[in-house]
């Protein structure tokens, strides 16, 4: 059988050999008879191979111990309203910074529990950039500092992250769904993370949320069970049926980034993707990418072609070509190729060289 080359922004690309073992384990988890679907999430083989999850993610992220790692529902989108019930502690107003559609919805969110200071706003610029952090509106006195460290649609990535106020303490929060795991980060320096996983480690369904153990246990009054944190971390992330198997894919992924060398060697290796990427569209006369280049996105890069009309055309051909999913979002439209870890190094090869010729044909 051969694969597609997978450009989608989300779900996205797994990789071939996790997939590989899933479905070897499908009908028989390790003799057991059964699928991990139909196992028991109080299983000692599900809380197995919870515990390697979270063991691995930690050791893959360098998590300190000081941190709770929970594995949740909902997606980040639900984490826009879990971070102010949670976090907001007394305060009344919380700094946002606006990069983009996923920025725009969690301050959306926000703005139903506290008021919300839109810190620095790159809507006027199209969302074209980071804002320079040092023109930023900080409020030393607000709960917390919200970012979207990469916009899938927009493709812009924080290649640097700002310093928050350390007394009375403002903790970072930041949604990184679409590049957990690209590359080494300092958690550190972060009240809270969180991803879905549906871009980096695994099947949509899972949330993964890494938040500083002082943060937790002070939701505000009348926050349901379910999107208070001091719940989920003080039931291993059970408090009720988690969604196993999509833990149990995260679990393979995160096993597959250490035999491939850990993040920094994922890093190496995400660099060169687009560095590729970004070259063949710079070299080009007939394709544009709208991002500056010093916020330019690893792992999702979005190019226009010169004339609208000759969209359905680039992504008919390229379908014949076994390359996938590089419409561009609704809202911005072009294309978008997303480079996730599990998108090959051959299938941006593979577009490149289909890219050359159809500006050759075009052009």
């Amino acid at each position: 059988m051969t694969r597609a080359f997978n450009f989608a922004a989300g779900p996205a690309a797994i990789p071939t050999e996790v997939l590989e073992q899933a479905r070897d384990e499908m009908l028989d988890y390790q003799g057991s008879g059964m699928s991990i679907m139909e196992m028991s999430h109080r299983s000692r083989r599900f809380i197995d191979i919870a515990e390697e999850a979270e063991a691995n993610l930690r050791e893959l992220l360098n998590v300190p111990e000081q941190y709770d790692v929970l594995f949740l529902q909902g997606g980040a989108t639900l984490q826009f309203a879990m971070v102010p019930l949670n976090l907001l502690r007394e305060k009344t107003s919380a700094d946002y910074v606006n990069t983009g559609s996923w920025s725009t919805k969690a301050i959306k969110e926000a703005r139903k529990f506290c008021g919300v200071n839109v810190v620095a706003n790159a809507e006027d610029d199209r969302f074209d950039r980071i804002p320079a952090i040092d023109t930023w509106s900080l409020d030393p006195n607000a709960a917390y500092l919200h970012i979207c460290s990469n916009e899938t649609i927009a493709g812009v990535q924080f290649q640097n992250f700002p310093e928050t106020f350390s007394d009375p303490g403002v903790p970072l929060v930041a949604d990184m769904s679409s590049d957990i795991l690209s590359r080494p980060v300092d958690v550190s320096r972060f009240g809270v993370i969180y991803a879905g996983a549906q871009k980096n480690m695994g099947p949509a369904g899972l949330t993964v949320v890494i938040i500083r153990r002082d943060l937790v246990g002070h939701a505000r009054k009348g926050t349901p069970s379910m999107l208070d944190y001091a719940v989920h971390a003080g039931a291993g992330s059970m408090s009720n049926t988690p969604p196993t198997y999509a833990w149990y894919l995260a679990a393979l992924v995160f096993r597959w980034l250490k035999n491939m060398g850990g993040l920094e060697a994922m890093e190496a290796r995400n660099r060169r993707k687009a560095g590729k990427l970004y070259t063949a569209i710079e070299q080009s006369n007939f394709y544009h990418c709208p991002v500056v280049k010093e916020a330019r996105s690893m792992m999702n890069v979005p190019f226009t072609l010169p004339d609208p009309d000759l969209d359905g055309a680039f992504l008919a051909a390229a379908e014949t070509r076994g390359l996938f999913n590089l419409k561009g979002h609704r809202s911005v439209g072009g294309m978008r190729a997303s480079l996730y870890n599990a998108v090959p190094e051959a299938a941006v090869d593979a577009l490149i060289e289909f890219m050359n010729e159809f500006e050759h044909e075009r052009g």
